[in-house]
């Protein structure tokens, strides 16, 4: 699990976002298992304790479910891990929004940027299907 440690953010949010994030991209799937406190902590090479405040956080928004005996599992509301993706999404959005404001770029631009930022891309997907 390669994570570069961001010194401006607590340890244990940035691992919270990376398990979402591979739970909303697929890599970790509803009901998949994951690692251990001791197995991620080792992984990582950071302290148990903010492996262990992490799956806390990670249960306590319902995006992990402990099965006592068994092990920590990415939840299985398909729901959930939708409200999740589109948190992201929001988050991405307003990040991306900001940053074209404080480049001045007015309202209008922004959509025409995006418009032609997402036209170029699909002929780009098109081309490499043809290839």
């Amino acid at each position: 699990m390669p994570i570069e440690f961001d010194n401006n953010l607590p340890i244990y949010l940035q691992i919270m976002q990376y398990i979402k994030r591979q739970i909303v991209t697929g890599a970790l799937k509803a009901g998949d298992k994951i690692p251990s406190v001791r197995e991620l902590a080792a992984e990582l090479q950071i302290n148990p304790n903010t492996v262990q405040r992490t799956f806390q956080e990670l249960e306590r928004e319902e995006v992990v479910e402990t099965k006592r005996g068994l092990g920590r599992y990415v939840t299985s509301e398909e729901r959930k891990i939708m409200m999740i993706k589109k948190e992201m999404a929001g988050e991405l959005l307003d990040r991306f929004l900001t940053g074209m404001q404080e480049l001045g770029i007015e309202e209008q631009d922004i959509v025409s940027i995006v418009t032609d930022a997402l036209a170029e891309g699909s002929q780009r997907k098109g081309e490499e299907t043809h290839e």
